[in-house]
């Protein structure tokens, strides 16, 4: 069989890299379309995928509007010369493709505050997959796996480290450090939302440094000044998933990597606008699980970060509650595999059933 998976971002690549990997294995031809963003092509090459860039968008909120009719444009090109006889994506450029090839499309979803996504892609779905934790009924064709979109790559049946972090790092074995990640909010999805303010930013930083070496990856236009004491990422990108699992706490205003820390048993502190009532399912199950923290005052923040750090034995107790909390989750790639197996007929995997809100 022929398959085409779509990487708008590095996130997509992580979750679909297995899957393509495995179906490669099995003797299936794939494609993975991939949209030159953040470092989403250099994951692509650093794991050898299959794939052509069909695009490219920077990190602000009018760019992907710019974008859009090229990126249609290649997106039909090499999907028609392609033929798969399925595509696997996140939103609406998979879906339209699907419909204008004929071909049946299978969407992961894990974000219910994206309604304008959900929209326009959701009509043209053969099945939408989400997490069991997903808090919007969507469709009929609208199914549930027990786990997160990233237990596709940070399961423990998947997930093993690839380097000595530490040395890639420059560390001795017992430093601690910390992860500060600062979001762009240029996603269509992020419009209206916002992060740490430049000023916020500073004295977080300055209180992280006086417990931990501070690593920061900063994707935004309003970087903090130069003169504070941080070291650089100056690793390759696929090594992120390393380097959070041997760091003492992350803190961050972004979504993705929160969830990513809190699956491999460290410390995570997310403040957002996104905070709240209406906060994605996902981060209420995981702080319920006391794996995360969302906190939307920045004092609060300060407060958590210090007593995380201050407490040596932090990262033995989230690796305990890490354990837990993965003990009946599946691994996605094993869902998404056996997905395109059955021609995107999900019926017949049994590891997902019909979704229904749960509080």
């Amino acid at each position: 069989m022929r398959y085409v998976f779509f990487t708008n971002t590095p996130a997509h690549v992580h979750l679909y890299k297995y899957a393509v990997r495995e179906l490669q294995r099995q003797g299936h031809d794939v494609l993975v379309l991939g949209r030159d963003y953040g470092c989403t092509k250099d994951l692509l090459e650093y794991y050898d995928l299959p794939h052509v860039i069909y695009g490219k968008c920077e990190t602000t909120k009018n760019s992907l509007f710019k974008e859009l009719p090229f990126h249609y444009w290649n997106i039909f090109r090499e999907v028609r010369k392609f033929d798969p006889d399925l595509i696997f994506g996140m939103g609406g450029y998979s879906a339209h493709a699907g419909a204008l090839s004929r071909t049946p499309t299978v969407l992961v979803l894990d974000s219910e505050p994206t309604s304008l996504d959900h929209i326009v892609s959701k009509p043209f779905a053969k099945a939408i997959l989400t997490p069991h934790t997903f808090g919007k009924e969507l469709a009929k064709n609208h199914y549930q796996f027990r786990g997160f979109k990233e237990t596709a790559y940070l399961h423990p049946d998947v997930f093993e480290p690839s380097v000595d972090i530490r040395e890639e790092l420059g560390l001795d074995p017992d430093e601690k450090f910390v992860v500060v990640r600062f979001n762009a909010f240029g996603s269509h999805h992020d419009v209206g939302h916002k992060g740490f303010t430049p000023e916020r930013r500073r004295k977080l930083i300055e209180t992280l440094s006086e417990y931990a070496t501070v690593f920061v990856l900063d994707e935004s236009e309003e970087r903090h000044d130069g003169d504070i004491d941080t070291r650089p990422f100056d690793f390759h990108p696929a090594l992120i998933h390393d380097v959070l699992s041997e760091a003492s706490l992350l803190v961050a205003d972004t979504q993705t990597m929160v969830t990513e820390a809190a699956l491999l048993g460290t410390p995570a502190i997310r403040s957002n606008s996104f905070v709240g009532e209406d906060d994605m399912g996902n981060f209420k199950a995981l702080e319920r699980e006391g794996l995360i923290y969302n906190v939307r005052e920045f004092d609060e923040v300060i407060k958590l970060s210090e007593e995380i750090l201050a407490d040596d034995e932090s990262k033995a107790k989230w690796a305990e509650k890490r354990e837990a909390f993965l003990a009946d989750k599946v691994n996605l790639t094993d869902v998404i595999v056996q997905v395109a197996l059955n021609y995107g007929t999900v019926e017949r995997v049994p590891s997902l059933s019909k979704h229904s809100v749960t509080t």
